[in-house]
């Protein structure tokens, strides 16, 4: 089992303290999904962990070893740059007029290609580019290539933005079996789905993490209205 903490994590973008005193820990083996209203910080928070953004302050902790927020991914005393976490980003990563299997063999050596062709619905996808796959195939593609790749914890941020039915059935069955070996943060503005799948939840209000239980603490929070 491995450990995640953050610790003490501030950001500031001029007057505003988008996040204040942020901590929280993940370990392998569980799913958190982190809620917010837009504009709350969310993808800044995830773009903080993965190392793209830096912070005022701040620390994440893998196990024993400690690495400063206020240190990009180009830093080499990062968590990045140790290859323990993997970052969907809202926007796909993917180049566009390049067909699928051509794209595989850059992420995956030999038999371990077979991991992403043998996925259900691949053998159509990996016979196409990019840029002819729906919304849906896109994503679920993208999330297989991160999924299988080794390190031990996966940020996801809109992994279900405009989805279709099938392949978000498939990218919940995909994160359900990962959990297993990695540990997950999902969010997502189809709250529904990051619900389901959370061991976890914790929404981000007023630059706090708050842990939650129920969907009326959605509520409570103004993230969505009584009548859900």
């Amino acid at each position: 089992m491995a450990l995640l903490q953050v610790i003490n994590l501030h950001k500031n973008y001029g007057e505003r303290k988008l996040l204040n005193s942020c901590s929280f820990k993940l370990q392998t083996g569980e799913i958190i999904g982190v809620f917010g209203r837009n504009g709350a910080g969310k993808s800044t928070f995830l773009k903080i962990l993965f190392g793209t953004i830096t912070a005022q302050e701040g620390c994440i902790k893998f196990n024993e070893s400690r690495f400063p927020l206020r240190r990009t991914c180009w830093d080499k005393n990062t968590i990045i740059s140790k290859g323990l976490i993997g970052y969907l980003p809202q926007f796909s990563f993917l180049p566009k007029a390049v067909r699928v299997w051509d794209i595989i063999p850059n992420y995956f050596n030999g038999e371990e290609q077979n991991l992403i062709f043998t996925a259900p619905r691949m053998a159509d996808i990996a016979k196409r580019k990019v840029n002819e796959l729906s919304l849906g195939q896109r994503r679920y593609l993208e999330v297989l290539i991160l999924g299988n790749l080794k390190h031990p914890f996966l940020l996801l941020d809109e992994p279900f933005s405009m989805v279709e039915p099938l392949f978000k059935e498939l990218i919940h069955e995909f994160l359900l079996s990962l959990k297993e070996k990695k540990g997950i943060i999902i969010t997502d503005h189809y709250y529904q789905d990051v619900w389901k799948l959370s061991d976890r939840k914790l929404i981000l209000h007023t630059g706090k993490l708050i842990p939650i239980e129920n969907i009326s603490d959605l509520v409570k929070h103004n993230y969505i209205l009584g009548d859900f």
